[in-house]
């Protein structure tokens, strides 16, 4: 009996101290959550997760509790992650359409727990953030049919907001009607440019005049208050359910794997950690010879992948441009701070936008 209650008070003494290691983890999930919201970062990361559990599974020696052990912190991981979620209620994320938009929808699967605002263009939603009137903003900066979005990638350039993650969502456009509204009847089809693109080959077997709009929510809600019979819009199904609209056909677009590419801006950047091995970077060259293929081979021969290189005009003089780069490679570690000065050398204007892990697939 006496061994008995001695493991019983000891357990109770346990249990005191385990309480007060569990406030001030707690306190350290307050401030990641802090962290998080500055950059634009969500608080799921299920393999980094994986990986921290293996790791810390290591500490303890006897194999049998060792289970239980990876079950008890799982338990400390998901309550963190909760207290987490509950911080991040009222972070602002600003996106460029209405509610209903594909970016809309973006914004809401990368922080569910946020508040997503909208604003007439890109640059209004980018402004926001400069602000601080919004955490931080989700643009659309490619798609995989209709190509890059030149105007992001603009800004993205010229402002001094930082890309802490680039997310991939599969787009699958619909045509969506009034009620009345029947497809032997439609004579037009009003959307987002891109939208119109990725359609292109529907909308000309059906003989449809194009029209364009802001965003395919706007093209939605525009056609909902108009109930006309022989005019339809091309967006998601989502935002047939949310303008009350019918979805006369699914899935127009002409390919089947169409994706949009969203760049999470944000105020500060991601801070140098182990697992970030994708980078962006901006940069002008100088006007000598062979400028450009020196700063790609000085990349290149220092092992760093480059996955994109884009130009676009500066707007700043006449047939000037600049270079919009995605690479693989830890940029911020001490080779990856030699290279970026090498790099420097030829460049006119540098910068480095933004460094991560990896790119993201949304759930549909």
């Amino acid at each position: 009996m006496d061994n008995l209650n001695k493991a019983r008070k000891d357990i109770e003494e346990i249990d005191i101290r385990i309480a007060k290691l569990f406030e001030e983890r707690m306190e350290r999930s307050h401030d990641i959550a802090v962290f998080k919201k500055e950059r634009g970062i969500p608080i799921e990361d299920g393999a980094l997760e994986e990986e921290l559990l293996r790791e810390k599974a290591e500490v303890v020696s006897n194999p049998v509790v060792k289970g239980y052990y990876v079950n008890f912190l799982k338990s400390a991981v998901d309550l963190s992650k909760k207290y987490q979620h509950y911080l991040a209620e009222g972070a602002k994320i600003a996106y460029s359409g209405v509610p209903g938009a594909f970016a809309n929808m973006a914004a809401k699967k990368i922080f569910p727990d946020g508040e997503a605002v909208p604003y007439s263009d890109f640059k209004e939603a980018y402004e926001a953030v400069i602000s601080g009137d919004c955490d931080c903003a989700v643009l659309p900066i490619e798609n995989s049919f209709a190509g890059d979005v030149g105007q992001v990638m603009d800004i993205g350039y010229s402002g001094p907001l930082y890309i802490n993650g680039i997310y991939e969502l599969h787009i699958v456009q619909n045509l969506l009607g009034a009620e009345c509204a029947e497809i032997g009847k439609l004579k037009k089809v009003i959307s987002h440019p891109q939208a119109l693109a990725q359609c292109a080959t529907y909308i000309k077997e059906h003989g449809l005049i194009k029209e364009e709009c802001a965003n395919t929510a706007a093209a939605a809600k525009y056609v909902a208050g108009l109930n006309a019979r022989d005019v339809a819009a091309i967006a998601s199904e989502e935002t047939a359910k949310l303008y009350g609209l019918k979805i006369l056909e699914k899935s127009i677009n002409e390919d089947i794997n169409n994706t949009t590419r969203f760049a999470v801006f944000s105020r500060v950047p991601n801070p140098v950690r182990r697992e970030d091995n994708r980078f962006i970077m901006f940069f002008t060259v100088k006007h000598e010879a062979g400028t450009l293929a020196k700063v790609i081979s000085i990349l290149a021969e220092n092992g760093f992948n480059l996955n994109a290189l884009k130009s676009r005009p500066t707007r700043e003089s006449g047939w000037e441009y600049y270079f919009y780069v995605e690479g693989e490679g830890d940029i911020n570690s001490e080779k990856g701070t030699e290279v970026c000065e090498m790099v420097k050398n030829f460049c006119r204007n540098f910068k480095l936008a933004g460094t991560f892990k990896e790119v993201i697939s949304l759930k549909a």
